[in-house]
């Protein structure tokens, strides 16, 4: 029986050792870079004349790898490779299965900074960033496989007389992951093992700018055993590759975390029945968010400040759980303000390798675009304190920024950035932030600093909010500890790192038999 879960400790880059650990790593990956990754199917690597190239975000030229792309004609092979491996997977037994996460993310433990070091290189994530990321991937292979023991075994029903019933968790079928970049290991391997744990097989689409850090995995599952074609990796451009996995007749479900706009356009797609398709697909979507941090006037400030900064500007604010919004109580607002935009300051941006930056590079140009477009929408909409300025002559860096004065209905207030820009809104009283907080069709993350009991239960009741988090940052879930999903327009209410998140990649069956 192995040890009840716990997670993953982070690591300590106070210490000199670490960083010299970590500058190795970096340095192992650094002569890895350039290298070509072909497609997986059922264990073979295919090679495709479309090639695409991963870049660092810090330094916009350098490779990270080529990647071959998929076409119509080589997703058709997958989904039929996936479905033909699902006849011998799903009666591999729970336990066995169970076995191959634990195998993999030991592996994974003993590389952690050389993992790390690649989301530095491809996704531009800071050590601390970084670190996090694979700790969490290693915590959610660790977890799913005891919940996969767990759910496995003899569940409880009502007796009967001269009968038996018992009540198994069957798998689906062939599952479409599509994993965001953001978090380019912890999401990506959190879905796809949490799939194929059940007794699923997978086709992996990965996010285009982190497509290495994906090939990494897979090929971390491979050395693990995983059998082949359990897990097929397959890039290729959405519109194309995407929709082709989405809506196949053979595709039993879909588990996508990303953008509204997709989430929404895979779940309307997925809803049309294809001809010769027997079910009903199942989409589990987690789709962003635009969280706020709610002061109370009587809340320990420096807290607040400091949950604030951390929230809105760790790894640059492309987090769904980030906070954009700060709701703040007009008693305490300039004093808050003002320790904000003291700490922001302090902020270093730059190279996210270099161990004293705080801030890395956005995440491509697309993003870089796009956040500059939202700073000068805010220049209208509020005041701007605090950044606002960007360079992407090297990399795509844009300086953490806050507009101050910000009405709720705003832009910048109700439109999710996924960039380093902060609103803040002040309210007239608790009740009146905690209306400005709801006000958004988003219902993720948010926080609330306050020393008020009685303000405390009520966001505890009313904040719409699936992780809410009291005196403490919006940011950091834990598994097990924080199973995080959220609600309206921020997905379908499914919890990555709970004990219900197996049962969304499983259907139950009853057997009764009578003596």
């Amino acid at each position: 029986m192995r040890a009840t879960f716990k997670n993953e400790p982070f690591t300590n880059f106070q210490l000199e050792s670490n960083n010299k650990a970590y500058d190795a790593a970096l340095a192992l990956v650094g002569t890895k870079l350039g290298r070509d990754y072909p497609l997986i199917i059922g264990g073979d690597r295919v090679t495709t004349t479309r090639i695409a190239a991963s870049t660092n975000p810090a330094s916009k030229n350098q490779i990270i790898g080529n990647v071959s792309q998929a076409n119509a004609s080589l997703a058709e092979e997958a989904i039929q490779t996936a479905a033909r491996t699902f006849d011998s997977w799903k009666h591999t037994a729970p336990d066995e299965r169970a076995r191959y996460l634990y195998r993999a993310a030991a592996l994974l433990r003993r590389r952690k900074h050389e993992f790390s070091a690649w989301m530095t290189v491809e996704a531009g994530k800071t050590r601390a960033e970084a670190d996090a990321d694979t700790a969490e991937a290693i915590d959610f292979m660790e977890f799913y496989a005891r919940e996969m023991q767990r759910i496995s075994k003899p569940q409880p029903l009502t007796p009967l007389d001269e009968e038996e019933n018992q009540l198994y968790y069957i798998p689906l079928g062939v599952g479409i992951v599509i994993p965001p970049w953001n978090f380019p290991l912890a999401i990506m391997a959190g879905m796809t093992t949490a799939a194929l744990v059940c007794g699923n097989t997978v086709v992996l689409k990965p996010a285009s700018p982190t497509m290495v850090i994906a090939a990494q995995f897979v090929e971390l599952l491979e050395e693990a055993g995983v059998p082949a074609g359990v897990v097929n990796y397959l890039p290729g451009p959405g519109s194309e590759v995407g929709d082709y996995l989405v809506d196949h007749p053979l595709t039993r479900f879909i588990s996508f975390t990303g953008s509204r706009e997709v989430g929404l356009r895979i779940n309307e797609r997925a809803a049309k029945t294809q001809p010769g398709q027997k079910w009903i697909k199942r989409v589990i979507a987690e789709m962003g968010g635009k969280d706020a941090i709610i002061v109370d006037n009587d809340a320990n400030l420096d807290l607040a400040a400091e949950s604030i900064v951390a929230s809105a500007f760790g790894f640059s604010g492309q987090k769904c759980s980030a906070c954009s919004r700060a709701i703040i109580h007009e008693a305490v607002y300039d004093e808050v303000l003002a320790k904000v935009i003291d700490r922001t300051q302090q902020l270093t941006v730059g190279d996210p390798a270099v161990v004293s930056t705080n801030v890395g590079a956005v995440i491509d140009d697309k993003a870089f675009r796009k956040i500059q477009e939202y700073i000068e929408i805010g220049k209208g909409e509020g005041q701007l304190v605090v950044g606002g300025a960007s360079d992407d002559s090297v990399g795509y860096f844009i300086e953490p920024t806050i507009f101050a004065d910000v009405a709720a209905d705003a832009r910048i207030s109700q439109e999710e950035i996924f960039g380093p820009v902060l609103a803040f809104t002040k309210a007239e009283s608790f009740e009146d932030a905690l209306q400005i907080a709801n006000n958004t069709e988003f219902g993720l993350t948010g926080a609330v600093i306050s020393n008020n009991r009685e303000h405390l239960e009520l966001a505890r009741r009313d904040f719409m909010a699936g992780n809410l988090y009291l005196n403490r940052k919006c940011t950091g879930a834990l598994v097990g500890a924080h199973p995080f999903g959220g609600f309206n327009m921020s997905g379908t209410d499914s919890k990555a790192g709970g004990r219900d998140y197996l049962l969304l990649f499983t259907q139950i069956k009853i057997v009764s038999e009578r003596f």
